[in-house]
């Protein structure tokens, strides 16, 4: 009988405490559901955005670490908003949670400076791509093909095969240079002949060996004329258009081929040359004297 009875007022107060308390555990489980609906669509929100962002990247070929990462970042920064309002819902004070999570983020950003610096002007060269993977840049003196636009830096591999890693900071900071932009390029030579040549006859053997190359582009055309009146030559300039994948071959043929159509036509390309003139003196003990100039 005393164990029957004090089951029985455990029930009844029980009962009577979940009666007296309805109001608060109704609340409060709509709060906890409400705050499972949250995280569960505010998951699957975030699932959907991130992907989004990422294949639209990826419709832009952007470097596919780049693209992970935004897609990643951007997830998880809104996967902690939702936990945030999701906490509000079941009564926790969110606003102490953002500052905690705020102070956080400032003592990070301050002692990661430099890497968010490269990492924030990374976001920026693949938004406003300057370059893309496959060209030929010169970045602070820096030369080489971009071989990848990594989060915090730009791999660049070098004519003699040498990588050099340049931090996006540097590159967002430095002139860039992109030799790959457009289809054509322009070569621009400076052939000096001597002040005693026929400067028509000159500029007529410079244009034929130039257009004789079928790779050099006839559109914009050649130019050829007289560039200045150096100390020891008559400098000619010579600027014909090519496609950018023929620019070194056509460079190195066609100044090969310059020289040797100038040769032909006897026109001389001077070279610093030096007199030297001795006078001597039968009065007086023998004294010489040099006399030096510079001729075409």
């Amino acid at each position: 009988m005393n164990e029957n009875n004090a089951v029985e007022n455990v029930t009844n107060g029980a009962v009577h405490w979940f009666v007296s308390h309805q109001e608060l555990l109704i609340r409060y489980s709509e709060g906890i559901i409400t705050a499972i609906l949250i995280l569960i669509v505010g998951n699957w929100v975030a699932k959907k955005i991130a992907r989004s962002v990422g294949r639209l990247m990826q419709k832009k070929q952007l470097d596919g670490t780049v693209v992970d990462f935004v897609q990643h970042l951007l997830r998880y920064i809104l996967l902690l908003i939702v936990l945030i309002a999701a906490l509000g819902r079941i009564g926790v004070e969110t606003a102490s949670i953002v500052a905690v999570v705020g102070a956080a983020g400032l003592a990070i950003g301050l002692a990661l400076q430099g890497s968010l610096s490269n990492f924030a002007a990374g976001v920026l060269i693949v938004t406003f791509r300057p370059f893309k993977s496959g060209d030929y840049v010169d970045i602070g003196g820096v030369a080489g093909s971009v071989t990848s636009i990594q989060i915090f830096s730009t791999v660049l591999t070098t004519p003699d095969n040498k990588m050099v890693v340049v931090p996006n900071g540097t590159v967002i900071s430095s002139p860039i240079t992109n030799y790959s932009k457009y289809d054509t390029r322009r070569i621009d030579y400076v052939i000096g002949v001597s002040y005693n040549a026929d400067l028509q006859k000159t500029k007529t053997t410079l244009t034929r060996a130039v257009k004789a190359d079928s790779r050099v582009l006839k559109e914009p055309g050649v130019t050829v004329g007289v560039h200045a009146l150096a100390d020891s030559s008559v400098n000619f300039v010579v600027r014909p258009w090519v496609k950018t994948s023929d620019y070194w071959d056509v460079y190195f043929d066609l100044l090969q081929a310059i020289k040797e159509e100038l040769d032909k036509e006897g026109i001389e390309i001077p070279f610093p040359q030096m007199d030297v003139h001795f006078n001597s003196s039968t009065a007086v003990a023998p004294t010489s004297k040099v006399e030096m100039r510079n001729i075409a």
